[in-house]
């Protein structure tokens, strides 16, 4: 089960920078995509809000 990005993305950056796989992409907020996260848990170590968790 890949991460997800809640709506409490205030679009930083930070964890699209930090994403060995490059599975982050920017929209209104980020996005992480399902079928290139590897579940590394990096975008959810480095957000200042807790946005990407585990479904």
């Amino acid at each position: 089960m890949a991460y997800q990005i809640s709506d409490e993305c205030i679009a930083c950056g930070a964890c699209q920078a930090e994403c060995p796989v490059e599975a982050i992409s920017e929209g209104d907020i980020y996005v992480i995509d399902p079928d290139i996260c590897i579940e590394c848990g990096a975008c959810a170590d480095v957000c200042p809000v807790g946005a990407p968790s585990l479904p």
